[in-house]
């Protein structure tokens, strides 16, 4: 078992970033150490305290491989498909990200463990019907990437394959009508583990009190 970062919480919290770049592609991640880590999600909080979770932990080469294969198919999907944000590729930021983006993109198929959170239940169109589902997963995702960082792992939350959800369902042997998929972690110990807070801006700008 790797040691544990000693790091407080506030340190937990605001250095637990995306990792791309800085996953180690070269050093394996034992499955005891993933159990761990989910152990500690399992107690998150969820709705109506259903647990109705379930996570898929892929080590196979040839498995990891397929799935890689079918992200960069879906980011064609994603990228050109949906009605998203734009993105400022050429500001420093966007640039940065989008460099992040490609290098992992190029190299998923070398991460040594590739996690799917999964719940149960369709997400359906309403945002009550979305609800019910992101906040029983949500949680328990980002509990596992805490649980990650304070161990020397890095991670980062994809849903990009999830424009192609029904053929990873097939691929992973998921039971698609009665499954959602909630994204893609890419899992690897980290290269250093001296992270940094991200730039944001000020609290007062996206804070309202009492009403908008």
């Amino acid at each position: 078992m790797p040691d544990a970062l000693h790091l407080g919480s506030d340190d937990l919290l605001t250095t637990t970033r995306a990792v791309r770049k800085r996953l180690d592609l070269t050093r394996p991640v034992p499955r005891a150490v993933v159990e761990e880590c989910l152990e500690l999600a399992l107690q998150a909080p969820n709705g109506s305290n259903r647990q109705m979770w379930h996570w898929i932990v892929v080590d196979d080469p040839a498995t990891r491989a397929a799935m890689a294969d079918l992200y960069r198919e879906a980011l064609t999907v994603y990228r050109h498909g949906l009605d998203l944000p734009p993105v400022d590729w050429a500001a420093p930021e966007g640039a940065r990200m989008g460099s992040s983006v490609e290098h992992l993109t190029t190299h998923l198929q070398d991460v040594p463990v590739m996690v799917v959170p999964a719940v149960w239940g369709r997400a359906g169109a309403s945002v009550v019907d979305q609800s019910l589902v992101w906040a029983s997963i949500a949680p328990a995702t980002w509990s596992f990437q805490l649980a990650l960082r304070s161990r020397g792992l890095g991670s980062t939350w994809t849903t990009v394959h999830l424009a192609l959800e029904e053929r990873m369902a097939e691929l992973l042997g998921i039971p698609y009508p009665e499954v959602t998929q909630a994204g893609l972690l890419p899992v690897a110990y980290t290269l250093g583990t001296d992270f940094r807070p991200g730039p944001r801006g000020p609290v007062s700008e996206v804070v309202h009190w009492d009403r908008w």
